[in-house]
């Protein structure tokens, strides 16, 4: 049975009341076939990715902007309010190239200098825009920073006052030349302040705004096809609302499509694709975390949730998805173009996602970044750099194909609310396997019953298969076959990937 899709006419619910009209659905997203850049060609199972620290000596780093005007620079925010430079040819600058420490409240392990974004005129302008937790109180802020007058002028801030965490503060402007930020539900567990499904509070939400002019008394102006221009009670700077946390998110350069990258509450991290100009969607929390109803949510009556197009379970040693950038580069497009990257801060494993072409989504695991990574940059010719956030350093990220030397393919009989999966493991290598594990999710509501061939145990979605006395040699060619019986709630799917002692796996059939 197809997974549960809930997107569909869009129904805004206003703070707690019934819904409201929405604006008409949009068309889906485009396919990457038409787009400049052809998908790469190379199965994401033959993706590996590798870092090369390039610095060190960063504090706290937070975020990547690189600036269009030929000059290879990154900057990139620390903690404490500043921001440093980087170029290639000479390293990391010892004095930073902007200062606003005083102005930072830098208390709690969330709060700080969060995002910085640099407008498409940045070369004239010299403007940088930067979102950070102010003094006294802690409300998240989004400033303009006038670089050749190092002045600070504020120009929109959102109280956050009861807890120190979940303060989103992603910049970027998107295709539109509009800026977009992003503010997380106000923090605590479990959406104590119902912020995310309000309309009336920038709390869990992404903002668009235009700052390329002022109008009346706002430092900015409110575009006028924004979703909730008009809504009464509501605030008009909303874009998308019913987040968590949407630490990281990303606008594809070849078609304007969004990827969000949204921090979980313990059991689902999420991935989000929105094609443009899909404003006014109601991305779910905290009625649903990922793709699970979350007990004792906020579900407003009548409200149409959109689905992420990927999540995974923290229960693999995740805590927090940082959201990355589709791949537009030159250097690795024959591997990884049109390919979106993501990470966690805690397992470090690098995510790559594609669209199948049929409306569902290529996914593998291709290897790990450094510890503790916070954000993931693109320089201006689209080149990936990382930085992490203890020790503190900036790290190149490069693509090389390695072929999978395990494939696994699948067997699914679905029946009622039960099904059975037989999965053929085959050693693709040149060396034999002596002992093994093979890891994989299984989709939202199957619950594994019995299995074969394999000693078998689940947590949360996960799966560790590990090998029996009879089969634990597979040697180079040679194939082994487990399997197992699971009920199920409605999607009785096969797994998506497979990694065979940390390895990721060819899937088949």
């Amino acid at each position: 049975m197809p997974r549960r899709r809930w997107t569909g006419p869009l129904l805004l619910a206003l703070l707690l009341t019934a819904p409201l009209s929405s604006p008409a659905e949009a068309d889906a997203l485009p396919s990457r076939a038409a787009t400049a850049e052809a998908a790469s060609p190379a199965p994401l199972p033959s993706l590996h990715a590798t870092t090369t620290q390039v610095a060190s000596g960063l504090k706290r780093p937070t975020a990547i902007a690189a600036p269009d005007d030929g000059t290879d620079r990154l900057f990139i925010t620390q903690k404490s309010g500043t921001v440093r430079v980087y170029r290639p040819d000479t390293g990391l600058a010892p004095a930073p190239v902007v200062d606003i420490s005083s102005a930072v409240d830098e208390s709690g392990n969330e709060r700080g200098l969060l995002g910085i974004a640099l407008p498409p005129d940045f070369a004239d302008s010299q403007d940088l825009y930067l979102a950070y937790t102010a003094l006294p109180d802690g409300a998240v802020t989004l400033a303009r920073y006038r670089l050749d007058e190092s002045r600070l002028e504020v120009l929109l801030s959102q109280p956050h006052a009861e807890n120190s965490n979940h303060n989103g503060g992603q910049l970027a402007f998107g295709p539109d030349g509009d800026l977009y930020w992003s503010i997380g539900d106000g923090g605590g567990s479990a959406d104590p302040l119902r912020s995310a499904q309000r309309l009336d509070t920038l709390l869990g939400k992404i903002m668009r705004i235009d700052v390329s002019r002022s109008c009346g008394s706002l430092a900015y102006c409110v575009p006028d096809d924004n979703p909730f221009v008009g809504t009464p009670g509501a605030r008009e700077e909303i874009w998308l609302y019913g987040l968590r946390n949407p630490w990281r998110f990303s606008f594809d350069s070849a078609d304007g499509s969004m990827w969000i990258g949204d921090v979980g509450q313990g059991r689902w991290e999420e991935v989000d694709h929105l094609a443009p100009g899909r404003g006014g969607l109601n991305l779910g929390w905290s009625c649903y975390e990922g793709l699970e109803k979350f007990a004792g949510g906020d579900c407003v009556p009548g409200a149409t949730y959109t689905e992420p197009v990927f999540t995974y379970s923290p229960y693999t040693g995740g805590c927090s998805v940082i959201g990355g950038h589709v791949y537009r580069g030159e250097k690795y497009a024959d591997l990884v173009g049109g390919t979106y990257i993501a990470t966690d801060y805690c397992s470090s494993t690098v995510w790559a996602l594609r669209p199948d072409g049929d409306g569902g989504y290529e996914q593998a695991e291709i290897g790990e970044m450094p510890t503790q990574v916070t954000s993931i940059g693109a320089t201006a010719d689209g080149e990936f750099y990382v930085v992490n956030d203890l020790p503190g350093g900036l790290h190149r990220v490069s693509f090389t194909r390695e072929e999978p030397t395990c494939r696994v393919d699948r067997a699914v009989k679905a029946w009622g609310t039960g099904t059975t999966v037989d999965l053929t493991v085959t050693n693709t290598g040149s060396t034999p396997v002596n002992g093994w594990t093979l890891e994989f999710p299984l989709p939202l509501g199957q619950t594994v019953i019995s299995d074969w061939n394999t000693d078998l145990t689940q947590g949360s979605n996960t799966i560790a298969a590990t090998n029996a006395a009879h089969n634990a040699v597979i040697a180079p060619g040679a194939s082994v076959t487990l399997g197992y019986l699971a009920g199920h709630t409605g999607d009785a799917s096969s797994p998506p990937r497979f990694m065979l002692n940390g390895d990721a796996c060819a899937v088949g059939e």
